[in-house]
């Protein structure tokens, strides 16, 4: 199972565009925060990928009624999926790792930062794809994808050619 995993596109519709359309055939694409208005811009032309296509609110999503975060269970695995402000993700990983714990998941997703994130620690997954529009970490704008085998997980973040 592909999942790909994106965040804070702040208004950049065509990075959206542009990682789901070379990505389409993932199993689901999970939208991580600030940018609820460029995904739904982005479904609104694309509807076939409505429901393959998760999201929760950032703190830019002004007015949104989407989730702070979803649990997902996905082929045998849990994700904990979140922009990442509630839970103090720019003062550290500890409330976001707990809080995932406390819903037995093994897989953390999470925004906020716009800095990447790829690491196996505290028996988790933790990634943060970094921003799509605008990285805080002098890379690329990125997106992540999680990789579900019988056999383990693998995740990756990729720059995202535009």
């Amino acid at each position: 199972m592909r999942i790909i995993v994106i965040s804070d596109t702040h208004g950049n519709v065509h990075a959206i565009e542009t990682v789901f359309l070379r990505n389409h055939d993932a199993d689901l694409f999970i939208h991580l925060g600030d940018g609820e208005r460029d995904l739904d811009s982005f479904l609104n032309e694309h509807a076939d990928y409505t429901d393959k296509t998760i999201h929760v609110c950032g703190n830019c999503d002004m007015g949104s009624l989407s989730p702070g975060f979803v649990v997902l269970p996905v082929f045998g695995h849990k994700i904990f999926a979140t922009h990442g402000h509630l839970f103090a993700a720019k003062n550290g990983l500890e409330i976001l790792k707990r809080t995932a714990k406390e819903n037995d998941c093994d897989i953390v997703l999470y925004g906020h930062t716009h800095t990447r994130y790829n690491k196996k620690e505290d028996g988790l997954y933790i990634l943060n794809p970094g921003s799509a529009s605008c990285p805080y970490d002098g890379t690329a704008p990125s997106f992540g994808h999680v990789d579900i085998f019988y056999s383990g997980v693998v995740t990756n973040i990729a720059d995202i050619d535009i």
